[in-house]
């Protein structure tokens, strides 16, 4: 017998007491069953040997992780190694006899593995989620006869599925030619009817398909988003990679995984692309192979196509939260301390101009939603983005997107033609999701001349940076304005500068805000207002300077001293703000 301490993504802890050789899978004959899509149905196994406890790995494509190590044979295992299957991450717990070690090959296990009883049994206690005992399969195949096994089988099964999808297509368009005009409902229902039926009359499928896990991803492929609506429905799942139609990856937790479903072909996942962009009025074809759009929660998608894309059809997919984080979120999470929180919601409050920086992927738009939320809501807020993101809680809101052009190459509407048009709008705050070229000049402009308080986004990777690339923006936008002029328009415009980054941990927070206070011999100067400080004992520290910003201004109120001055310690363990959480919090990956 062995124990175990099961640790899950949600939060669970369990204890596992079972006899080996135990089995870990998601199939009914394993000892210990993870019930997750990134588990195989025999996914790995744990034996005693003449060197102590190993553990092999049967081929599934998730893997399994040991000390952060992808494995195929491990041992043998000790108390402070860290197994991760899935969403699990197991640790042996007790006593183990050491023995020494074996050296270990690929090919070093045999096909017939003994067994110490007929049966194995696992309890599991603790937690919510208590797993119950079931008996073990006692012979698994070897490593490699295992893989080739579940070649073979995705193989069989997309061969089926692309036959029974040209099949759905074909009886839908005999029963129905107006099928455009069917709403999403209607038409999924109907094409389940139509493909129930083909499947009850087919004789090529084996008798040992799960007819109805083949009828649900059929149904998806053909009216829906196919082995991506699982994935959409995972408030784990943040982001979602689609290099061709039979390689999907995953990013959970801050890491990316590669996930077992594939498209049926790649047919299939232009198909896709198209429903996602044509209710937008947005197009893909040779002519105009990418394209950017978002889905009805808002997530953001980017779609390539050949013959740009020399591998086929890719989808990139951002998910968007399911509810509205705030600061508090933030302030629960660690991506700031209550001073920085203070002073930001400050800063919105008192109409200062902010612009929010970092690198891809780092939360710049989640943070930039979060300070739009603190607009008094007397004001009137204009938003401006090129695919629509922010979820402002404002009643008195107006949101623009721009637009592509055309099959004619017509209508383009670019954020700069929106930008300029809302300065004839009345707005009392412009709120631009992102600034990548000439747009930059007239939000510039509109922060100088009466709507301060305006917020907006751009990729950087400092303060500095961000400063440098607003400079190139400007001069790259073909206005024949000198450099001295530019910045010291950058200058008089810019209160705050906010400094977001992603650590390699998957963590995201704010690590650094900089006040802009001038020009002195024809350079932008700054001071530090607030900064991380990283390492064993990370740390938001104060600067110790008072903004100019506030102490300039005539009757601003006076912030406390105490603000910028604070060292409060930040959390050590790895964390990541996940977009796609119900209350926008941190999991931490169990590798």
């Amino acid at each position: 017998m062995i124990e175990m301490e099961l640790r899950f993504e949600d939060g669970t802890v369990n204890t596992l007491r079972a006899a080996l050789p135990l089995d870990i899978g998601r199939g009914s004959g394993c000892g210990l069953r993870l019930k997750a899509w990134r588990v195989a149905k025999r996914h790995a196994r744990i034996e005693r040997r003449a060197g102590g406890l190993f553990l092999e790995d049967f081929g599934a494509l998730s893997g399994t992780l040991v000390n952060g190590q992808r494995i195929t044979q491990y041992g043998p295992l000790g108390l402070d190694d860290e197994i991760v299957i899935g969403p699990c991450l197991l640790r042996l717990c007790g006593s183990i006899q050491h023995h020494p070690i074996v050296p270990m090959t690929e090919n070093a296990l045999p096909c017939d593995h003994p067994s110490d009883d007929d049966s194995v049994g696992a309890v599991v206690t603790g937690g919510s989620a208590p797993l119950r005992p079931v008996l073990v399969d006692r012979q698994p195949p070897c490593k490699g006869e295992a893989h080739a096994s579940n070649e073979l089988d995705l193989d069989t099964l997309l061969r089926h599925r692309r036959r029974l999808h040209v099949a759905l297509l074909e009886a839908l368009d005999l029963r129905r030619r107006d099928i455009a005009s069917m709403s999403d409902d209607a038409l999924r229902s109907e094409a389940t009817a139509a493909l129930r039926e083909i499947i009850v009359h087919d004789a090529e499928l084996p008798d040992s398909m799960d007819r109805t896990a083949l009828l649900t991803d059929v149904v998806d492929e053909a009216v829906g988003l196919g082995p991506l609506e699982p994935l959409l429905a995972d408030h784990v799942v943040t982001e979602i990679m689609v290099n061709r139609h039979d390689e999907i990856y995953i990013e959970t937790g801050g890491r990316l995984l590669r996930h077992n479903a594939a498209f049926s072909s790649e047919q299939a996942v232009l198909g896709v692309i198209e429903r996602i962009v044509s209710p937008l009025g947005r197009r893909i074809d040779e002519s105009s192979p990418m394209v950017d759009a978002r889905l009805r929660d808002g997530s953001r998608v980017n779609a390539v196509i050949p013959p740009v894309a020399l591998r086929g059809a890719s989808i990139t997919i951002r998910k968007f939260p399911q509810s509205r984080p705030g600061m508090a979120d933030l302030l629960r999470v660690g991506a700031l301390d209550e001073s920085m929180r203070d002073f930001l919601s400050a800063c919105v409050e008192h109409r200062k101009n902010i612009i929010v920086s970092g690198g891809t992927g780092s939360g710049k738009t989640t943070l930039l939603n979060i300070l739009s939320n603190c607009i008094p809501a007397g004001e009137r807020i204009v938003t401006i983005e090129d695919a629509a993101e922010l979820r402002l809680n404002h009643q008195h809101l107006v949101a623009l997107e721009a637009r592509p052009a055309n099959l004619e190459g017509r209508g383009e509407i670019n954020i700069r033609d929106l930008v300029r048009n809302a300065l004839r709008m009345r707005p009392d705050r412009i709120v631009i999701g992102e600034c990548r070229g000439g747009e930059s000049f007239d939000m510039l402009a509109a922060m100088n001349t009466g709507h301060e308080g305006s917020l907006t986004t751009l990729h950087a990777n400092s303060p500095r940076d961000a400063l440098s690339r607003l400079e190139t923006m400007i001069l790259m936008a073909g206005m024949d304005i000198p450099l001295a002029a530019v910045r010291e328009h950058i200058a008089g415009s810019i209160n705050v500068i906010v400094q977001q980054a992603r650590l390699n941990t998957g963590m995201r927070l704010i690590t650094s805000i900089v006040e802009v206070t001038g020009m002195e011999s024809g350079r932008i100067q700054t001071q530090a207002l607030f900064r991380y400080q990283g390492g064993p004992s990370a740390l938001f520290i104060g600067c110790g300077v008072v903004p100019e910003c506030f102490q300039d201004e005539a009757g601003s109120a006076r912030l406390p001293l105490d603000w910028f001055n604070q060292r409060t310690p930040a959390r050590s363990e790895i964390q990541a703000f996940v977009r796609s959480d119900p209350l926008g919090a941190t999991r931490a990956h169990p590798a």
